[in-house]
């Protein structure tokens, strides 16, 4: 564990990288931070949208905006992202994890390779991205990362089985990074949206009887979420849960017997599925 260093402000000591930036939350979060002043460098697979969200931002906020266009799920993806980010020699302050992808469906009825690569992006990505920027962190005593996880990571979710995983994975190791960099200056925190107005939305409709119904009042909006994420994170908070439906949610599976989270949560699978 490294020695209490005197902390600084975040703005004026690196830039903000964020992934999975082109729509939904990332976009939304992109949008947040350049309000706020911070350098950005925007990661996604799409370039043309991410030169169209760029220049919006410096339009309206004046904003300082480097683009990467990166398939993250794929070996030295992450690497390569580092290397583009950190080129001009100026460090990354903020990493905010937000890159993932979904599968909705029975788990014995999906592709393998859809699978293997959710768990390439929403796993092994955020960890290599955190593993590598981490230490520079420590070492100079700031930092914050906000890594976006799912109110699913709170119980299992079948039909969801893999995404909803690899989000308490997510959350997970959010929470013990926070204690272990206690001291350091360093601040990690865990977004937790519920079901949100993205293109992953419809991915989950499609696949759920019980979504396509459930009422529009209680879809979180992308600002929505990429504001309170962005407040959370830099006050430290260590997991954030938007909207009071959803605090209640993850309360209750926290303090519910896990076979009683498993059985609810299979029921309604069965029903809506």
């Amino acid at each position: 564990m490294a020695t209490r260093a005197k902390s600084k402000d975040d703005k004026n000591t690196g830039r903000v990288l964020i992934t999975g930036a082109s729509a939904g939350i990332g976009a939304e979060l992109a949008r947040e931070f350049a309000r706020h002043g911070h350098r950005l460098t925007l990661v996604a697979r799409r370039r043309e949208a991410l030169a169209a969200l760029a220049a919006e931002l410096k339009k309206d906020h004046q904003a300082d905006v480097q683009i990467v266009a990166q398939d993250l799920a794929k070996p030295g993806g992450p690497a390569a992202v580092l290397k583009a980010a950190q080129a001009g020699g100026e460090p990354v302050a903020i990493l905010v994890n937000n890159a993932g992808v979904i599968d909705v469906g029975p788990f014995a009825d999906a592709d393998t390779a859809k699978i293997t690569g959710l768990i390439d992006l929403n796993v092994r990505a955020s960890t290599e991205l955190i593993s590598r920027l981490l230490p520079g962190m420590v070492e100079r005593g700031a930092g914050r990362i906000l890594n976006v996880s799912s109110l699913s990571a709170f119980q299992p979710v079948p039909t969801m089985a893999a995404y909803a995983a690899s989000k308490a994975y997510v959350l997970s190791l959010t929470e013990a990074l926070s204690e272990e960099l206690r001291g350091t200056g360093v601040k990690v925190t865990a977004l937790c949206p519920g079901f949100t107005e993205t293109p992953m939305i419809g991915e989950i409709q499609a696949g759920s009887a019980a979504v396509r119904g459930m009422p529009k009042q209680l879809l979180s909006t992308p600002r929505d979420v990429a504001a309170l994420g962005y407040r959370a994170l830099m006050a430290g908070q260590v997991v954030a849960v938007p909207g009071l439906p959803n605090q209640i949610t993850a309360a209750w599976a926290q303090v519910t017997p896990r076979w009683v989270t498993r059985y609810v949560a299979g029921f309604a699978a069965r029903r809506g599925g």
